[in-house]
């Protein structure tokens, strides 16, 4: 198990990225990270290439981060989840299988795109290869293709 094991403040980056590389090594299934409203812990968890966290703070959207979105980690605030709900958004995204089929494809496109790191150019052309102009548009320097 990751984490603190302390109630002291602490920056909780590293646990996050450990946390998700721990999953992307294959060392665990899923993980869970855990702050005061789960935003910072998800980011530092996405920044795991392969990671795909999800910040769930409701049952909706863990249900459908783990069916459409394959979620590999669960991002969740104390600050905003009673514990009962925490305990029931838990079970939900451990229980929930992911659906595949017409979803992998969007799953597949979010691996690639984290594959690129800091290859902007690279990134550019893998976007334009998707949607045709999205990187133009993006920069406001469409000329009038569609969005």
């Amino acid at each position: 198990q990751l984490g603190t094991h302390s109630e002291a403040s602490g920056d909780y980056p590293a646990y996050c990225a450990a946390a998700a590389r721990a999953v992307v090594r294959g060392d665990a299934e899923r993980a869970i990270v855990l702050g005061g409203s789960g935003q910072g812990e998800q980011m530092a968890a996405n920044k795991v290439v392969g990671a795909r966290a999800a910040l769930c703070n409701d049952l909706y959207t863990v249900r459908m981060a783990r069916e459409h979105n394959d979620a590999n980690v669960l991002s969740m605030g104390g600050r905003i989840v009673a514990p009962a709900l925490a305990e029931e958004i838990v079970v939900t995204f451990l229980q929930t299988p992911y659906q595949g089929g017409r979803h992998q494809r969007r799953v597949d496109e979010l691996g690639e795109i984290g594959r690129f790191g800091t290859d902007g150019v690279g990134l550019d052309a893998y976007l334009d290869s998707l949607v045709p102009g999205i990187t133009a548009s993006a920069q406001g320097t469409s000329t009038g293709a569609p969005a």
